[in-house]
């Protein structure tokens, strides 16, 4: 499959991060400076490294120069590299709810969109692509007052679109590790979170879902830090990526040591946590006790 044709199903998210690759590794086999590159397409230096770490847009003239810069004069591999160009520029489908996205959570949806496996560990909300509409319209409000009932049903359809790709023909892989007190918390209510519950059980019977509960009576385990996430793709091209999502911001890790240490925990926490064959029992017996 080609750059392109695998590119077409990412997202601009992921072809930005393709093209960056490919660019780097043309100008580091060059022997040009991220500064030279820089001076060739009127920028500058940190502008190079934005672009190659797929950060920021692509224009068309500034990927021609540097194709010339780097030598590639074979006008089939220009025309292939200039269109991933023109597709990593095109706006995903959250472009449409930015009055109500964070910029730092745009790169996030993207990477999503793009992903074939998503592996998490959940220690205060239901993950975001199994939580039912009334709960995120509970989460939304934590903390932010009474919002306008509008902006409250955008922040539920951007979640609902989020959870599309669950269900798309080649959908992604989830594999979540809820703790216990997740399920336990009666966010929005008790109504509310026996819903939430039942869509947890039809979830696990997802063949492309995997759910384990980490129960209270575990004691302590390896995820010390905190809830995240990592993101495997497709393209050899994209390295897996650690997500962990602040406040205000959020960090996008993906050194082969942080992987590594993360992707540890990961299967520290699967290990521990009791097999998915028990999920649905867990499940049951906690919307019991909400009942």
């Amino acid at each position: 499959m080609s750059v392109t044709e695998s590119g077409a199903q990412s997202g601009p998210t992921a072809l930005r991060i393709i093209l960056g690759a490919h660019l780097r590794r043309m100008r580091e086999a060059g022997g040009i400076t991220r500064s030279d590159a820089g001076w060739e397409i009127r920028s500058s230096e940190s502008k190079v490294s934005r672009m190659e770490l797929g950060r920021v847009g692509f224009k068309e003239r500034d990927v021609r120069d540097l194709l010339t810069l780097y030598g590639v004069d074979d006008g089939e591999e220009r025309e292939r590299l200039l269109a991933l160009a023109r597709q990593a520029n095109n706006p995903g489908w959250w472009h449409r709810f930015g009055d109500v996205l964070p910029s730092w959570f745009q790169s996030y949806l993207g990477l999503e969109s793009a992903a074939q496996l998503i592996r998490t560990y959940e220690l205060q909300f239901v993950p975001g692509l199994l939580q039912t509409p009334e709960y995120v319209r509970a989460v939304v409000q934590l903390g932010r007052g009474l919002l306008p009932a509008e902006e409250v049903e955008r922040r539920v359809s951007l979640r609902v679109n989020r959870q599309e790709i669950l269900q798309r023909a080649t959908p992604v892989r989830l594999w979540a590790v809820v703790d216990e007190s997740v399920l336990r918390r009666p966010i929005g209510g008790l109504k509310t979170m026996r819903v939430q519950l039942e869509a947890l059980i039809e979830a696990s019977h997802l063949p492309n879902v995997t759910l384990q509960v980490m129960p209270f009576d575990s004691g302590g385990h390896a995820a010390t830090g905190g809830a995240y996430s990592i993101l495997r793709f497709p393209e050899q091209d994209l390295p897996d990526i650690v997500y962990i999502e602040h406040l205000t911001s959020a960090l996008y890790l993906d050194k082969l040591e942080d992987l590594d240490q993360y992707t540890a925990t990961m299967e520290a926490l699967c290990v521990a946590a009791p097999p998915p064959s028990k999920t649905r029992d867990k499940l049951a017996a906690i919307l019991h006790d909400f009942t």
